[in-house]
């Protein structure tokens, strides 16, 4: 087994069972207010691995933002990893892919950067 493969499977339950022990309460918005921005995070897709300590990150920041973006294992699924690779142009994660309606889209990695682009549109000065 290679040293990343045995690293991520010892790790993987500890990341998984800080990130249930340790998320903040989701944002709690009006129903109209939500539903706006369910419509517009609908054309968003996450590329992740579970086990991924940034990807634990980013999941915690969509609980806290209380947003609904379609996650996508790219490290078991092979067509989203494809995806990934081909559209973003590497294999790293996470991976934030906003889909443009002219089929132009938009692929931002580093968590830091995800979290931030996300506070920004859906922080809870927005929230209102």
């Amino acid at each position: 087994m290679p040293v990343f493969k045995l690293i991520r499977a010892v790790t993987k339950p500890f990341i998984l069972l800080a990130e249930k022990l340790f998320n903040k309460p989701p944002i709690i918005r009006e129903p109209m207010v939500q539903q706006a921005i369910d419509r517009e995070t609908a054309n968003m897709a996450i590329y992740e691995y579970r086990g991924c300590p940034f990807c634990m990150l980013t999941r915690r920041a969509l609980y806290r933002l209380n947003i609904r973006i379609e996650l996508r294992d790219a490290l078991n699924n092979d067509e989203y990893k494809t995806e990934l690779v081909e559209g973003g142009g590497k294999n790293q994660v996470p991976c934030l892919r906003i889909m443009h309606e002219d089929q132009k889209d938009t692929w931002m990695y580093e968590s830091r950067d995800i979290i931030n682009l996300l506070e920004e549109k859906y922080g809870r000065d927005k929230a209102a």
